[in-house]
């Protein structure tokens, strides 16, 4: 599948755009600032975006209001329609949220049910109790998404609902020609209804992804040939950063290891779990990391390691903001992007994982391990690569046996010399290309 070989961009097009956090009404094209950064997207080396939510929503795009509207602060329909053409032309997939567990107080079903109660065609849409009430007195209690009730839960056994959501997606498909769907909480979904939702997309959409949002336990209950094609790797994102931080490399190589080492117990061998170091939900990794030369270090174990990477917009050139400071902080708007020697480093990050069939396909096994230091090697029939961080202020002297005296070191198209290990410099990464 193509996403098995990508780099992805996330964009949160509200934050990333400058709209108002309330819904205002006001028809205003913003959406169209994504053209103007895709020559910046395509020189990072991203060849797939994924927009968090742009539907016609109350507030924050997760409340939605309409799944067939764009969100009228970002434009209309025509305007994103311009938008994933223009993406497409340049080589670059779109991935869109899909948020099915719940819906905002404004969609028309909910506002149907506040005024026709039980009279309402769409009462069974949701998980009411008209004996009761909520935070909002609407004289009647409903279930919200993690005692949230600006976050009305849909009932995803109910047919009816089920094939709203579908139409809606069959229209994202015809009309914007999307490539795929990353499924906000997607650890709250009914089992039967993803199931039910990757037939449907498979039967719209040759290689239409799915990727879902979750944050613990077994992934493989919603990574699988029935349901999605990938999930978001919580797990890792946490050992990236707490390895650095903590300087204990072992965190991350256990998480790795657990995941897709050699053995027959490891869970993930084979598949492709989403990999980040930020996102639109917490700290932005620049600030997040006590050491700043660890920046480019985060972004090259991400990269190497098994997985599919996505970067967040903004991040690339070390933007700043805390989870404690707020949602409109970690969503920011930027006037233009900004290039600089870490966008440049993630650029050759971005070419190297796509081109390399070892890390987009191979397997995992740890070669040298220290708290600051880790090597470890990705192989396939056709390409082995040893991917090599240094953490430490001081260089590491690494003996192990490369299975060869010569590679090619692909961040510096150079010819390197193992004479039986390596000396790793401070603060730097290795890829090192060999013979499978």
């Amino acid at each position: 599948m193509w996403a098995e070989k990508s780099v992805f961009y996330q964009i949160y097009p509200l934050g990333f755009c400058g709209a108002p956090f309330e819904n205002d009404g006001i028809l205003t094209n913003r959406i169209e600032k994504v053209k103007d950064w895709i020559p910046h997207i395509q020189k990072l080396g991203a060849n797939a975006i994924y927009f968090s939510p742009v539907f016609e929503s109350d507030t924050h795009g997760y409340n939605t209001r309409d799944y067939k509207k764009i969100d009228v602060r970002l434009g209309t329909n025509e305007d994103f329609k311009d938008i994933c053409d223009s993406l497409h032309n340049a080589g670059i997939k779109v991935v869109l949220d899909g948020v099915f567990n719940h819906v905002g107080r404004g969609f028309f079903g909910f506002q149907d049910v506040l005024k026709n109660r039980e009279n309402s065609p769409y009462k069974d849409w949701f998980f009411i109790n008209f004996g009761g009430n909520d935070g909002y007195n609407d004289g009647l209690w409903y279930e919200g998404w993690e005692g949230n009730f600006d976050l009305v839960k849909l009932n995803l056994k109910n047919e009816e609902v089920v094939s709203y959501l579908f139409s809606c997606i069959e229209y994202w498909i015809s009309y914007f020609d999307i490539d795929g769907l990353r499924l906000d909480v997607a650890y709250c979904l009914d089992h039967d209804f993803v199931k039910r939702l990757r037939s449907f997309c498979d039967s719209k959409k040759e290689e239409f992804f799915l990727v879902g949002e979750t944050l613990h336990g077994d992934y493989n209950q919603l990574m699988n040939d029935s349901m999605l094609h990938s999930v978001t790797n919580y797990e890792c994102y946490k050992g990236l950063y707490s390895s650095f931080n903590s300087m204990n490399m072992f965190e991350i190589n256990h998480s790795l290891l657990r995941q897709f080492g050699p053995e027959d117990w490891t869970l993930y061998k084979g598949k492709h779990l989403l990999c980040f170091v930020d996102n639109h939900d917490v700290t932005r990794v620049a600030s997040i990391l006590t050491n700043a030369k660890h920046l480019p270090l985060i972004y090259a174990l991400c990269f190497g390691m098994p997985g599919i990477p996505c970067v967040y917009y903004g991040s690339e050139w070390g933007a700043k903001a805390k989870k404690e400071e707020g949602d409109p902080a970690l969503r920011a708007c930027f006037d233009a992007p900004i290039e600089n020697e870490l966008t440049e480093y993630i650029s050759r990050l971005a070419e190297i994982k796509k081109a390399s069939d070892a890390l987009n396909y191979g397997s995992f096994r740890s070669v040298v391990l220290t708290n600051k230091q880790c090597i470890f090697e990705r192989k396939t029939d056709k390409e082995r690569i040893l991917v090599a961080i240094n953490a430490d202020e001081a260089p590491f002297d690494a003996h192990f046996d490369a299975g060869c005296g010569r590679a090619e070191e692909l961040l510096t198209n150079t010819t390197h010399d193992f004479g039986g290990g390596s000396t790793l410099a401070p603060y730097t990464a290795y890829f090192w290309k060999m013979e499978a």
